[in-house]
């Protein structure tokens, strides 16, 4: 596998830009040929546009690359509120094509940002000219849950906001540490990637500790306002080429397995063995080879 050792030398025209919704002052990440057509990089849950350095090294040249820290990650503000609901982050991606004028965008995707672009393809059809996800279909994945009450919704959901309110800040006294925890939690990352993802994850508390970047709010989602039905037909609104990538050694995201296929149309399956969920870091050099047939046609 062959994982470029230093991602942000080879970013040399990098810029932080931001962008403004829903009164959040949200962060993105900007390099590559700014004539070239642009290409939004969308991370996953409590994840940081900084993961997808090593893929917009390799795509600089073709594509004008914008990746975004989602609210409430990175350096993005977190959420007004108390929960995190995925069609905000589907409004924000909106937001910022328009204030950046761009008619249409291709999107690669992972996880979450993955499940946000789902939504915003299928909302927006005639605003997605390509899309891969990387393992974005958990909500369907699951089994139906059992049909709550309004009580049993409004009670699981303030347990949750209860919970994060009593639970104390994780610290950490030095990057070691936390990229320890990280690569601890994601064994197949490399050294050099668990540094990357852990230095750029990170921000400095008022005594000197660190903690990691996502807002701890994150983990509290809110009642969504499209059910499981209506998932289904937003997902059937997606109207441009489209990649599902998956990766063996996980535990999500196979759609054929799980009987979702049909509902993107023809869609192009892709397993790649040897990967687990973060399938872009754990098989680069084979994710690229299907990203840029995805992409580039």
């Amino acid at each position: 596998m062959t994982i470029p050792k230093t991602p942000d030398k080879m970013l040399d025209n990098r810029k932080s830009r931001y962008f403004s919704s829903s009164r959040l002052k949200l962060h993105y990440s900007e390099c590559g040929d700014l004539t070239a057509p642009p290409l939004l990089l969308l991370h996953g849950f409590r994840d940081h546009c900084r993961s997808w350095d090593w893929v917009a090294a390799k795509l600089q040249d073709r594509f004008h690359i914008i990746a975004p820290d989602l609210r409430g990650h990175g350096d993005s503000d977190w959420a007004i509120g108390g929960a995190y609901v995925l069609d905000d982050f589907v409004y924000d991606l909106y937001r910022m094509m328009e204030e950046l004028s761009l008619p249409a965008v291709s999107i690669m995707a992972h996880s979450m940002g993955g499940a946000v672009a789902l939504d915003f393809a299928g909302l927006f059809p005639h605003r997605v000219s390509r899309l891969l996800t990387i393992e974005s279909t958990r909500r369907l994945e699951r089994p139906e849950p059992p049909r709550q009450t309004v009580t049993e919704i409004a009670s699981e959901w303030m347990d949750q906001l209860d919970r994060l309110a009593a639970r104390p800040q994780r610290k950490y006294a030095s990057v070691a540490d936390a990229q320890k925890r990280l690569a601890g939690a994601n064994p197949r990352l490399s050294s050099t990637q668990a540094h990357h993802l852990t230095v750029h994850g990170l921000h400095t508390n008022d005594d000197g500790s660190l903690s990691w970047k996502y807002d701890p709010y994150v983990r509290v989602r809110g009642p969504s306002r499209f059910d499981r039905a209506a998932t289904k037909e937003i997902w059937g609104r997606t109207t441009c080429p489209l990649t599902l990538v998956h990766g063996t050694e996980s535990g999500m995201g196979d759609v054929r397995e799980k009987g979702l296929e049909h509902l993107f149309g023809q869609p192009d399956v892709v397993k790649i063995a040897g990967a687990g969920h973060w399938v872009h870091h754990d098989r680069f050099d084979e994710f690229m080879a299907v990203a840029q047939k995805a992409l580039l046609g």
